[in-house]
């Protein structure tokens, strides 16, 4: 990436240090550095489903996504949101990739959740028996062993081969239930305990995934901690029969709140 914001400064600070020392004049600071170019890959989790305000595409874009949250407070040189509801990871090698060239410095992903069957997950858990949701939980969990790997392997390579100088920081998934908490219907405790625990195992997946190809995975789980579905003030929609497709994705305080720091943090 080009220099940091805190380098640039630390760098200014210290050139006038030696002017004024050597009499030389007076150094103005100029904490100012080229803006990065970015570009948000992914699937709704990164395009916003769920925070509303959407761009009107079939893709559902919302203003109020991380990555336009964080494309508004930093200015960067370029900002190109390609992330879609319902990517897998072919999506975005197939379609998202187009703005990423030897210039980008800065890229985001969240990716593999539609690739393991989420959808499918919450759907026979809320419509089914407890046996055929903890079934389905665990092919899904299989899948995430056998076959995501390979499948976010050529999703991050790709990325590197087009984007080779950029930061890729790859954002996981939150934990969707409070165990114990204030939910008094729905779903059983060990369904819920259950479908957490996928969260988990594709977490850790996919950190060892990125891991292996050099970038940073952000876990959003320390920050959706008590913001939970079941938690009295959750920053994820349960299930919504009304507009089924937000179910159990982030509020905008879950982008706000949840994503948003995880990204600026990883930077």
């Amino acid at each position: 990436m080009k220099m940091s914001r805190l380098v640039a400064f630390s760098s200014s600070l210290l050139l006038g240090a030696v002017l004024a020392l050597t009499g030389a004049g007076i150094a103005h600071a100029d904490a100012s550095v080229k803006a990065v170019d970015y570009v948000a890959l992914g699937d709704s989790y990164s395009s916003g489903v769920g925070a509303g305000a959407y761009d009107g595409s079939s893709c559902k874009r919302s203003s109020r996504a991380y990555p336009a949250l964080w494309a508004a407070a930093n200015s960067p040189a370029s900002f190109h949101f390609t992330a879609c509801s319902g990517a897998r990871t072919n999506d975005v090698t197939s379609g998202q990739l187009g703005p990423l060239n030897a210039s980008t410095d800065l890229v985001s992903i969240s990716v593999g959740g539609n690739d393991a069957g989420f959808a499918d997950v919450m759907t026979t858990c809320v419509l089914q028996s407890e046996a055929a949701c903890l079934n389905r939980i665990a092919t899904a969990r299989a899948y995430v062993d056998s076959t995501l790997p390979g499948r976010l392997d050529s999703v991050y390579a790709a990325i590197r081969a087009k984007a080779p100088s950029a930061q890729v920081v790859v954002l996981g998934y939150p934990r969707f239930y409070r165990l114990g908490g204030s939910c008094i219907a729905g779903l059983s405790e060990k369904e819920r305990a259950a479908i957490n625990g996928a969260s988990d195992h594709l977490n850790t997946a996919t950190a060892k995934r990125a891991a292996d190809h050099g970038f940073t995975f952000g876990d959003v789980r320390p920050t959706f901690t008590g913001h939970e579905i079941c938690s009295g003030n959750s920053w994820l929609h349960s299930v919504n029969w009304l507009n089924i497709g937000e179910s159990y994705h982030p509020t905008a305080a879950g982008q706000s709140g949840g994503y948003l720091p995880v990204l600026k943090s990883a930077l």
